[in-house]
């Protein structure tokens, strides 16, 4: 199994470097590949392919420093991927010498010793690196990056956005992964019930108390989505933040919905439960893929009211609808769920906030158009930058001066910035869960 599990992760980070794809997607496409079928063997591939992804440029720093005058991208992608894994397992989790031997044998075993040979010179040096040593003369922005395992450009972002000492905190707590939480669905039994079929499934659970179906995992004895109970739909594994995001939409019973960017199902599934399978619901999504998902995710889920719509949201929606309730959560940049998907931060730039703001306003100007007069619209994300939230409902306001913020409502997270107060905004470090923003709107009538 562990030969199994190391030969996955090395696949799994070649695909990402040569790809530029997500863990998860990556992992399965080599799973998929290499014909290994074990989960334990790929649920500790996840672990170390994440885990190695979370400090990937400290690794980095590390290695460069010891293959000087080479670097890592002299290498081929396979012992490039093993020399990261390697320096994980073999320098971050344990110093063990033995260990490390034995890991150096299994490498040869993967990769074949002529692919390994021209690496194994430098492996006694990486053992042997002082961090305090081949930090010196770094300048601070880089160093506290390294240190909290972040790119540069978003420590200098944290820092200008939430000030020198409220940006350590967030960055250095950042590597840590929120809990696991679900939503219990209503649409299958009463919560009673169903709390008492998934607890015959050795799932322990915590109720959220601000939350009206939202539980905190504490114990689960498989992978959730192996037991019966995730099977016959019973709950949805769905984060706290965005639990809170459908319960401040607060659809009533009977209304018209737009979801916009639905898929995968995780915000149509919780309106349908929210009001009892009662009303309508158009789901939009230009990805097919995803809607396929989407769809699977309907019917597990129990939904009745739901109709999915593959299309541009970019662009006009081939619907003639004025809706109760507009719900936008578009693509953005993903930086409250950096410890969910390391990979994200090293394919993000400062460039590519701005690019998905960009795309982010056309979706949200578009949905303008299909609020009626009376309605909400809510806008959410899982990004913590300004661009991607404040700033682009600030400039949807002065576009559109006949919406108006209202309040959101349970209040979990802090105030929305640069005045937005009635948003809020939440941040794994202090509301274990993603950061996340969401703010409300009403079109006057």
């Amino acid at each position: 199994m562990l030969r199994e599990a190391w030969t996955l992760a090395i696949e799994t980070l070649s695909w990402i470097e040569l790809q530029r794809m997500g863990e998860r997607l990556a992992l399965a496409r080599a799973a998929s590949q290499l014909e290994i079928f074990d989960s334990k063997a790929i649920g500790l591939a996840h672990r170390m392919v994440s885990e190695t992804l979370r400090r990937k440029n400290f690794i980095d720093f590390l290695l460069n420093s010891a293959l000087a005058p080479r670097s890592l991208s002299d290498f081929k992608l396979g012992p490039q991927a093993f020399l990261r894994l390697f320096l994980y397992e073999a320098k971050i989790v344990d110093s063990d010498f033995e260990k490390a031997v034995n890991i150096v044998r299994m490498g040869r075993s993967i990769l074949g010793w002529q692919e390994l040979q021209e690496v194994e010179e430098v492996l006694g040096g990486i053992l042997s690196i002082q961090l305090g040593s081949v930090l010196k003369g770094i300048d601070d922005l880089r160093k506290v990056g390294l240190l909290t395992y972040h790119p540069t450009w978003f420590v200098k972002y944290c820092f200008r956005l939430f000030g020198r000492k409220d940006a350590l905190t967030f960055l250095e707590n950042a590597a840590e992964i929120p809990p696991t939480y679900v939503r219990i669905n209503t649409l299958r039994a009463s919560e009673e019930k169903l709390l008492k079929k998934i607890e015959d499934d050795k799932i322990v659970l915590e109720k959220v108390q601000q939350l009206k179906h939202t539980y905190r995992v504490v114990e689960s004895k498989i992978p959730l989505v192996r037991t019966q109970s995730f099977r016959k739909g019973l709950f949805y594994i769905q984060d706290k933040a965005s639990c809170l995001a459908a319960e401040i939409e607060d659809p009533e019973a009977g209304t018209t919905v737009l979801d916009v960017c639905a898929a995968p199902g995780a915000k149509t599934s919780y309106l349908a439960q929210l009001m009892e399978n009662d009303g309508t619901i158009y789901s939009v999504d230009y990805s097919k893929r995803r809607m396929m998902v989407w769809k699977e995710e309907i019917r597990r889920m129990g939904v009745k009211i739901a109709s999915p719509i593959i299309a541009n949201a970019r662009k006009p929606l081939p619907l003639n609808l004025s809706a109760d309730l507009v719900i936008l959560d578009p693509p953005c940049s993903s930086t409250g769920t950096f410890s969910k998907t390391p990979s994200a931060k090293w394919r993000l730039t400062k460039r590519s906030i701005l690019g998905m703001a960009k795309v982010q306003w056309e979706i949200l100007h578009q949905c303008a158009d299909y609020t009626k007069e009376g309605g909400f619209l809510v806008y959410s994300t899982c990004s913590i930058t300004t661009e991607e939230n404040e700033t682009l409902i600030g400039k949807f306001l002065k576009w559109h001066p006949d919406f108006k913020m209202v309040e959101t409502s349970p209040k979990i997270g802090l105030p929305g910035l640069h005045g937005q107060i009635k948003s809020q905004r939440l941040y794994p470090h202090l509301h274990n869960c993603n950061g996340f923003f969401i703010t409300k709107l009403q079109k006057e009538t």
